[in-house]
């Protein structure tokens, strides 16, 4: 009879080598998807093109950096389509994939994953097993809270780096640690350091992932953005049979032993192990359905794959959709409309983006007006002033000029000869602009004149050169000297 026992078994045990032959859990995957996710945030900052950061918003010098190219304040038109890019980019990852942003990118799920699974878990052993997310340590035990403060020692390190590398795509790294020296003189840079630190340290130690289940919006937005295509971590009903009943959030747990299970459903597949349950960071029954607490871990499917390939059997939970897998519609359509059309419109403002981005002015002009209106001199001669704020753009010095364009009865007074300006400096300049002859007579009120300007590098005319329109206020005709 065991001969028999042992002969039935070995099927079964082959078979479950063959579904486990060469399976790498999803949490591998997303442990070396957070490797590449903190490595890119790190060295970021640190990549220069031509001496301008791949990313940068300065504020201490009012400077965009994106991709190479220095853009003043001024040019700051190109922010409306960098927010646009992340927010449609979130809800075409939404829709296509569910919460995959929370759980393979989110910094707060990468922290919370450093925190409990490798400085408690596996460096001081404060838990016993990272599949049990449920059971908290026992801090009953002096050597547990020895090794609590530890943990958050460890982490608080970390925090202040990750709070560092925050703040370096707005103060450049190299002015970081010179302002660092000098503490008494940028309050507010330690401020936000320290504050951001903070944050993170209470955050991942002790608000937890109830920061993704209460506080984070997004699992709210995520409701609004899910179709019945949309890829998530699914619970096989037909396979492991209906453990809860009910709809949505009311739905109630109906069986919770093997027996109970098969008893009223003999195909039921589901051990009742709950082993998708004690590894999930959230502390939510993926058996239930679908839920605005899931990050899409996959920490479940891996659970799952693990004890029914035990068994032989393909794994219960899935990456997929409800299409595929609870109304069993055929395979998940990726190329379906709303999808289309977020990537649609991705592309189309990424296009708009460089091409803005490639128009950028290696020179900007302000002009405006003196409060003085005009100036008349004898023999009917007007003057105006103006204030031309110039500003080089460009990574070396330049020198500038201006003049009329296509008005020959109007000619520069001030200044007469053309300057310099460093780069990425400002230089304010009085101009007045004189008229050669009458240009109007109206008794009854004074008569703007359109000018423009056509300011120029003298040193590269060709590439550098704007224009800008103003009016010249000539006085009405009872003013004019004779």
């Amino acid at each position: 009879m065991e001969a028999i026992t042992n002969e039935e078994t070995k099927p079964k045990k082959n078979q479950a080598k063959e579904y486990l032959k060469g399976w790498v859990p999803y949490r591998i995957k997303r442990y070396w998807a957070y490797v590449v996710a903190t490595i890119i945030a790190l060295v970021m900052p640190w990549i220069t093109i031509g001496g301008n950061h791949l990313f940068l918003l300065s504020f201490d010098h009012k400077k965009l950096h994106l991709a190479g190219v220095a853009f003043d304040m001024q040019e700051l038109y190109l922010m409306p389509f960098l927010l646009m890019l992340l927010f449609l980019g979130i809800f075409a990852v939404t829709a296509v994939g569910g919460r995959a942003w929370c759980g393979w990118a989110c910094p707060q799920t990468i922290f919370r994953v450093i925190y409990r699974d490798g400085i408690e878990t596996k460096l001081l052993g404060l838990r016993k097993r990272i599949k049990n997310k449920q059971k908290d340590p026992d801090m009953s035990k002096s050597e547990n809270q020895v090794k609590r403060v530890i943990a958050i020692l460890l982490w608080s390190v970390l925090a202040f780096i990750a709070a560092a590398d925050f703040l370096w795509f707005f103060v450049p790294p190299e002015e970081f640690f010179t302002y660092l020296q000098n503490p008494g003189e940028h309050m507010m840079l330690f401020g936000m350091l320290i504050g951001i630190a903070l944050f993170i340290i209470i955050d991942v130690v002790f608000i937890k992932e109830d920061f993704c289940i209460y506080i984070c919006p997004y699992s709210r937005v995520q409701s609004v953005l899910y179709d019945d295509d949309t890829v998530m971590a699914i619970y096989d009903p037909h396979r492991g049979g209906d453990i809860y009943e009910g709809q949505g959030y009311e739905r109630e747990k109906k069986f919770s032993k093997t027996k109970d299970l098969l008893a009223a459903n003999p195909t039921a597949e589901c051990t009742t192990c709950e082993s998708c349950v004690t590894v999930c960071p959230t502390h939510i029954d993926i058996r239930k359905g679908l839920q605005l607490e899931c990050i899409n871990c996959l920490e479940c499917v891996d659970a799952c794959t693990t004890v029914m390939g035990a068994l032989g059997k393909p794994s219960l939970v899935r990456w997929s959709s409800e299409n595929e897998v609870i109304y069993q519609k055929g395979k998940t359509n990726y190329f379906r409309p709303k999808v289309i059309a977020y990537f649609t419109v991705l592309v189309l403002v990424l296009v708009a983006l460089f091409a803005m981005g490639s128009k950028k002015e290696h020179m900007l002009l302000n002009v405006n007006k003196t409060t003085r209106l005009y100036k008349v001199l004898d023999h009917g001669v007007v003057e105006n002033d103006y204030l031309f704020l110039f500003a080089n753009t460009d990574s070396k010095p330049h020198t500038y000029y201006f003049e009329i364009v296509n008005n020959d009865k109007i000619e520069i007074i001030r200044p007469k000869e053309s300057f310099s300006i460093a780069p990425g400096k400002k230089r304010k300049k009085v101009v007045v602009l004189r008229t050669k002859e009458k240009l109007a007579n109206d008794a009854r009120k004074d008569v703007p004149i359109p000018v423009t300007i056509r300011a120029f590098a003298t040193d590269d005319k060709e590439n550098i050169i704007v224009e800008r329109h103003t009016v010249f206020v000539y006085p009405r005709s009872d003013l004019i000297k004779k």
